[in-house]
């Protein structure tokens, strides 16, 4: 199997896991698009859409692989519908300018091909604007920084770095916007908040700011969520990374990209480094023999040891669904030497969350203890979901009658028997490893909240 092939098997044993996770199923359909395997891209894009129907990032994948299969004018109709939304992305406007061109309509597609790089300067193509008759980097609108002649992406300079991430972010929300989770809170307490507040004590026993924590669980449940209330009690600079920020198809460059939002991170303390779904770059060495995998997890590794860079003042956040694929030396002291398992919210925190998600709704006097009680085993993703469809049956209501009406307590259990607990396919899941595969104790908290010991 080429290296390419076991990146491939990685991503979709990752999808199917968590099926309805966009960004994963993106990057499985791009690899698939580059290797020429049109047919499979276009039934994960079909397939993430009946879980994520108006997901943009599968959309526009969904509109770049039906170009692929020459059906042009299936993918305007997608592409026309994106782009009547607000902040349409600009790969949308790039795809667009392309199906116009094979058309002929030339000065649309130029039109849209400006607006694309206007909005996203590292899409520059220097093929469509020789087939558009663009002058050749006739100003610095058609200057891309991050690309070098052969399209690999580089190491940034220090006036480069907010162009290349401009997902950093100063978040306001708190702990006090996490409702419940107070065991997680506490350990994050004690792991990061502590350490910056409290330096000089902290040192007086031999332990660095600085750290990394793994939080893992069903979706759905917080994970994101807490870390970012975590930059927010922090007050750090909140950092997301993804993993379309990381992976790139050319061999070093997906080396070099963590390694810049690591120095970057570095540069910005204190600073919350968070990498979501990280299972898809830290997965098992043993299953990735030959594959360019390993040089990227050993890379990982050696970032979060700090070899050549001093890690203090980083706090280092990770989220998974599946602990069971990554890797065993991310758990090692000095790396997530912490696993934080964040289960779904129980009662109390199903009523905390319910009061947040309501809080600037309009409503009538909700009896929130009757609604957790019909909600066992929900998650806070389950949660928004049921207020939201509360909601959208309030709208449908009053556009018929032209009377608007607060939510009531009869309205969310009305919606309660529509939406199915999503966690419960997890912990079948997770029970077998916490029965079978828990030598070490690691699954220590799955087989206590399962009740297995």
């Amino acid at each position: 199997m080429s290296e390419q092939e076991e990146i491939l098997e990685s991503l979709k044993q990752a999808i199917e896991i968590t099926p309805a996770n966009p960004i994963l199923r993106n990057q499985y359909g791009k690899m698939l698009l580059s290797r020429g395997r049109t047919e499979e891209a276009l039934d994960v894009y079909k397939k993430g859409l009946e879980l994520t129907p108006d997901n943009e990032l599968l959309q526009i994948g969904l509109a770049e692989s039906y170009q692929r299969t020459g059906k042009t004018s299936v993918s305007l109709v997608i592409l026309e519908d994106l782009m009547k939304r607000p902040n349409c992305a600009a790969e949308a406007y790039l795809l667009y300018a392309k199906a116009l061109l094979s058309t002929g309509q030339l000065d649309g597609a130029e039109t849209a091909y400006r607006q694309a790089i206007s909005l996203k300067p590292a899409l520059k193509n220097q093929t469509l604007e020789e087939a558009l008759n663009l002058p050749p980097k006739s100003s610095e609108l058609w200057n891309d920084p991050d690309v070098d002649s052969e399209g690999r992406i580089r190491m940034p300079t220090d006036a480069e770095e907010d162009f290349l991430f401009t997902a950093m972010e100063k978040p306001d929300t708190t702990f006090a916007d996490v409702g419940g989770m107070d065991k997680v809170k506490d350990q994050i307490r004690l792991k990061i908040i502590e350490p910056l507040k409290n330096p000089s004590l902290y040192s007086a026993y031999g332990k660095k700011v600085g750290g990394g924590i793994l939080l893992y669980g069903p979706p759905g449940c917080g994970k994101t969520y807490i870390a970012r209330a975590t930059a927010g009690q922090a007050d750090a600079v909140f950092i997301p990374v993804g993993l379309h920020d990381i992976l790139d198809m050319y061999i070093g460059s997906s080396e070099q990209k963590l390694h810049a939002l690591f120095e970057f991170a570095r540069e910005k303390q204190p600073s919350v480094l968070f990498f979501d779904e990280v299972d898809a770059l830290g997965a098992s060495r043993t299953d990735m023999r030959r594959s360019a995998g390993r040089h990227l997890i050993n890379q990982f590794l050696s970032e979060l040891d700090g070899i050549d860079s001093k890690n203090d003042g980083l706090l280092i956040l990770a989220a998974t669904n599946a602990p069971w694929h990554i890797d065993p030396a991310f758990r090692r002291p000095g790396r997530f030497d912490r696993m934080i398992f964040v289960p779904p919210p129980d009662n109390e925190a199903r009523i905390a969350i319910l009061r947040i998600l309501l809080r600037d709704k309009p409503q009538t006097e909700i009896n929130y203890g009757d609604i957790a009680k019909k909600t066992d085993s929900f998650s806070g993703a389950d949660l928004k979901a049921l207020v939201d469809q509360a909601i959208e049956a309030k709208l449908n209501k009053a556009l018929k009658t032209g009377i608007p009406e607060p939510l009531s307590t009869k309205d969310l259990l009305a919606e309660v028997k529509s939406i199915k607990p999503t966690c419960k396919q997890w912990f079948a899941t997770a029970k077998n490893y916490a029965l079978y595969s828990n030598q070490s104790g690691v699954y220590d908290d799955i087989a206590d909240y399962l009740d297995l010991r």
